[in-house]
């Protein structure tokens, strides 16, 4: 298979290809693993290929899976895979290798993916770009100076540059979402609770982190959310199950949704008129389509969220690397963990049990206003993020700085998306348009608790309206000389 012809294809596209004996999945594999020597040099987005694993998976047979036969890459966070490394991007954990795998990644493999590497993230995904001391920084296929967003960021810039036509990704503050946007792919956050974490943990953040991936096509989000969804054992939080399947949704008409639109962060950071253009464009396509637009946005107390957050991320950090440094033998300091998150570290350690106890609290109140503003509105429109994919070294996390200073430093380019991981609502980013210099400019979709479907109807609708697959990077596996 040549790469212009793999590279059409999204993975529910890949599979039925498999499925009519047109293509075999050992061609897949290598087909992609050339898709990884002719891009990742430039883009090092992927950080371990797992050329024999794959090997094996394809030896030992395939289960007859919705997605059987199409490759796949998973993020060095979180979940992780039997006997393959899950170092967090961190020097504190290199060569840490699990030997089970997580249930999720047990789903994946049951649904036919081939899991042939892994992906870059910054250390502990404590960054919105992925830049780790580690492995080094992964590049924006759109223009190899800019970052791929964090903490997914080897995976988004994996998939918008054609190695693989899905990704393994989590989002603790908008970790999918965000590099989505940067990228010119498709990110949905979905409900707590809607992928379980087992068996490592109930929850990660106190809540707020979901696994999911990211994709080229929205069907293929909606068809693997569909192959993975449910609790596992003993689950401490369990999403009402969907009426009917996500793939399904993509299909329906979404009938006239009431759409909030904002523009402003309730933080008061500064929107680049880009992204505030990006805004306006979406929301007039929405008003075609037939939605009722109206002006409003959620109203809370934003510096208490903001600290709570800080407080709950500082805490859960802080008992990771403490884990971390007891299993590896290794000490907690400069020579193995980069400065702010070492700063987040003794930020946490710092901080009392009733300390964590109020954030929750604060989370709680946050969670009430801001569920009764979805009560009135179907959806919330908003911009993915304050600026256009920005330049590496922007959000350099190896540099002095308190907790609360790189938290906020970070929240100048993400003040959008932290919030629904504290509502556990699901949200999504649809890449819609570009900018002037070709960048893309991912929107956010927000859906009421538990309504995945809504999203993905309106993201059909909206991919039926504007394709987005048709637009490819400088940097892509189907150029001969990519970049």
């Amino acid at each position: 298979m040549h790469l212009d012809d793999y590279t059409r294809f999204d993975a529910i596209g890949l599979a039925e290809l498999v499925r009519r004996k047109e293509v075999s999945p050992e061609e897949l594999l290598r087909t992609a693993l050339e898709a990884i020597a002719r891009v990742n040099p430039k883009l090092n987005a992927v950080i371990d290929v797992r050329e024999e694993d794959a090997r094996t998976t394809l030896r030992n047979g395939l289960p007859q899976g919705p997605f059987t036969g199409v490759p796949f890459l998973i993020k060095d966070l979180a979940l992780h895979a039997a006997g393959v490394p899950m170092e967090v991007g961190s020097r504190l954990a290199r060569g840490l290798v699990i030997p089970h795998d997580t249930v999720l990644m047990e789903r994946f493999r049951r649904a036919g993916l081939v899991m042939m590497g892994r992906t870059n993230t910054p250390e502990l995904g404590n960054n919105a770009s992925t830049e780790p001391v580690l492995r080094g920084p992964t590049r924006n296929p759109w223009d190899l100076g800019r970052s791929s967003g964090g903490s997914s960021g080897g995976s988004a810039a994996a998939v918008a540059a054609g190695i693989v036509p899905v990704a393994h990704g989590n989002d603790g503050g908008g970790s999918l979402r965000v590099p989505a946007a940067l990228c010119g792919v498709f990110g949905m956050k979905p409900t707590r609770g809607r992928n379980t974490l087992a068996p490592d943990a109930g929850e990660a953040i106190n809540g707020l982190a979901i696994e999911h991936v990211l994709t080229r096509s929205v069907r293929d989000s909606a068809a693997i959310l569909d192959a993975i969804h449910g609790p596992g054992v003993g689950e401490p939080h369990y999403a009402p199950p969907p009426a009917r399947p996500f793939l399904e949704e993509v299909r329906r008409e979404p009938g006239r949704l009431r759409i909030a639109v904002s523009r402003k962060a309730a933080s008061g950071v500064p929107v680049s008129p880009d992204n505030v253009a990006a805004v306006d464009d979406v929301a007039r396509l929405c008003a075609s389509l037939g939605h009722e637009l109206v002006e409003a946005a959620p109203v809370y107390d934003d510096a208490a969220l903001v600290e709570a957050m800080v407080t709950a991320w500082s805490t859960y950090q802080a008992a990771t690397v403490d884990m971390l440094g007891q299993i590896m033998g290794r000490p907690v300091n400069l020579d193995t963990l980069e400065a702010t998150t070492l700063a987040v570290v003794e930020h946490g350690r710092s901080l009392k049990a009733t300390d964590l106890q109020n954030a929750l609290t604060v989370f709680n109140q946050v969670c009430r206003t801001v569920g009764a503003f979805f009560v009135d509105h179907d959806v919330l429109l908003t911009p993915t993020t304050a600026v256009p994919p920005f330049e590496l070294g922007e959000l350099n996390a190896n540099v002095p700085m308190s907790a609360r200073e790189w938290y906020r430093h970070c929240f100048t380019r993400i003040p959008f998306t932290a919030l629904y991981n504290v509502t556990g609502q699901p949200a999504m980013s649809v890449p819609l348009h570009w900018n002037e210099k070709d960048l893309p400019i991912g929107v956010q979709f927000v859906g009421r608790f538990a309504d995945e479907a809504t999203l993905f109807q309106l993201a059909g609708q909206l991919e039926e309206a504007r394709p987005w697959a048709v637009r490819r990077p400088p940097v892509h596996a189907s150029r001969a000389e990519a970049g």
